[in-house]
């Protein structure tokens, strides 16, 4: 059985993990009668995650959430700004492109009518190659053919940046679906496989059970150079064991990611969906581990993106202070 298949059968799979609700919510007659997810591609976290918290939150508030397989935040946020989908999630550093209009993708438009719901994980920049390969530093990816999953993807956004900004030259960039990166990573079409999602990130441990591979992530060096070009990007640590032959924490950056929904979105049922959410927080975490930061205290994550106004006062009805310039 091929990479991509395993994994499509493992999203597929996915709903299982959130235990059955004994009686959903009756549901608020001026919702809709369903809305929509964007999540990203298959072997991604976003994939994961999203099927997890479609499905727990849909059954707990008594509405179907559908997801629809996009190419990961900056497609989410096009879709969610044009109202083509409801609910998105995005990493905040794509957000931040997206709410100024910078950034080729957003060919200037600025996306005002986007609204943060919760926080969600972090995702650090990770990278993969063969052992055969000898590829074990982010320096060596000079003159290399690396993958970096979908164009509009954070991966596919952020690493050419980051390869510019680091000056290393020749870098060829492949685009495609996660799990295929991982396919021709084990078939040689691809030098290194760099991604970016919540960990543990579902194509890696299959790379790491199925074939010899080495991670790595950035010198302390090229942290300080990229965090000066890109200053969203925190520093971030991805910690040894994570993997079944990941020997040492490496060192990297991360963007943090929060769920979204266009402001039309009525105000309860916002405010349904982060109650069900945080209030189901160990169902979370079976749907995927990443969900262990899904918890009010990473709202501070986010300073720029207005809330929601029902998210808004679920937080403040739970003592968390969200300031009203932050709100819309």
């Amino acid at each position: 059985m091929t990479i991509s298949r395993r994994l499509l059968l493992a999203g597929a799979a996915a709903a299982p993990f959130v235990p059955a609700l004994a009686r959903a919510q009756v549901r608020d007659p001026s919702w809709p009668a369903n809305v929509t997810l964007g999540t990203a591609s298959v072997g991604g976290t976003y994939f994961v995650y999203g099927q997890a918290w479609a499905s727990l939150v849909g059954e707990k508030i008594g509405l179907n959430i559908n997801t629809q397989q996009t190419q990961g935040p900056n497609q989410n946020l096009l879709l969610v700004q044009g109202k083509q989908i409801e609910l998105g999630m995005v990493t905040m550093g794509v957000a931040l492109q997206a709410w100024n209009g910078q950034g080729e993708w957003t060919k200037g438009q600025q996306m005002r009518d986007v609204r943060a719901l919760f926080p969600m994980y972090d995702t650090p920049f990770h990278f993969v190659a063969l052992r055969k390969s000898g590829i074990t530093s982010v320096a060596q990816l000079a003159g290399k053919r690396v993958g970096v999953g979908p164009r509009a993807g954070t991966p596919g956004t952020y690493f050419p940046l980051m390869f510019q900004a680091l000056g290393l030259q020749n870098v060829t960039v492949r685009n495609g679906q996660a799990a295929d990166m991982g396919s021709q990573l084990g078939d040689g079409l691809i030098d290194c496989f760099a991604f970016a999602a919540g960990l543990p990130i579902p194509n890696f441990s299959e790379l790491s059970a199925s074939q010899d591979v080495v991670f790595f992530g950035y010198t302390q060096a090229e942290v300080d150079k990229l965090r000066q070009a890109m200053p969203e990007l925190s520093p971030a640590t991805i910690p040894a064991g994570l993997y079944k032959q990941m020997t040492k924490d490496d060192l990297t950056v991360g963007l943090f990611n929060f769920a979204i929904a266009h402001r039309t979105v009525p105000d309860s049922l916002a405010y349904a969906i982060v109650k069900a959410v945080h209030e189901n927080h160990d169902a979370m975490i079976k749907g995927h581990a990443a969900a262990k930061e899904t918890v009010p205290a990473n709202l501070a994550k986010n300073t720029f993106l207005p809330f929601h106004p029902g998210a808004a006062r679920y937080y403040r009805e739970k003592g968390h202070n969200i300031p009203a310039n932050l709100v819309g």
